[in-house]
């Protein structure tokens, strides 16, 4: 489990569905150096070991996503980057003071857990290709956008400061 205590400012990069665009994924990748980020995760849909390359300089939570055929696999990799890493279903954790919570969202049962329990403070979903930053109660929904896969909106990520609650979307391409 990855819990990261608040020392300094933090930021978490955010990214979903990313479906083998490795050329997006790339200047995603970009733009969180840039952003200075302390965790990424990824909300489902990597699809490829292969894509976790890019990701293995940063700790790391992925849900996995209704396309990751090969979990096992995922989860072995991101542990051989980082021990700490983490990759299932869903998780729940503490990043600095903030409860977070991470699914694709194609398990409802588990997104639904999570919103009605009342005790995330923001829950990071993907699964739907579309931005979205809600609140249901107390939990702040963020889904970042997609990277690949099916386009309703044009690529994105987000960046997410906890401490001042500022959320920025960042377009791709």
């Amino acid at each position: 489990m990855i819990t990261l205590k608040k020392e300094v400012a933090m930021k978490i990069g955010v990214l979903s569905d990313t479906h083998n665009d490795f050329e997006n994924l790339k200047k995603a990748i970009a733009i969180i150096n840039e952003s200075r980020v302390d965790l990424l995760i990824h909300c489902g849909d990597v699809t490829s070991i292969d894509m976790l390359h890019f990701m293995s300089e940063y700790p790391v939570i992925l849900s996995f996503g209704n396309g990751d055929f090969i979990t096992g696999e995922l989860r072995t990799t991101l542990k051989e980057f980082n021990v700490n890493n983490f990759a299932d279903y869903s998780y729940q954790g503490i990043f600095g003071e903030k409860q977070i919570g991470v699914t694709h969202g194609h398990i409802q049962k588990l997104y639904d857990d999570m919103v009605l329990s009342q005790k995330l403070d923001y829950l990071f979903t993907g699964h739907t290709h579309r931005r979205k930053d809600d609140r249901i109660g107390k939990t702040r929904i963020i889904n970042p956008g997609a990277l690949g896969g099916m386009y309703y909106q044009s690529r994105s990520i987000c960046i997410l400061d906890p401490d001042t609650d500022e959320l920025i979307f960042k377009k791709i391409g």
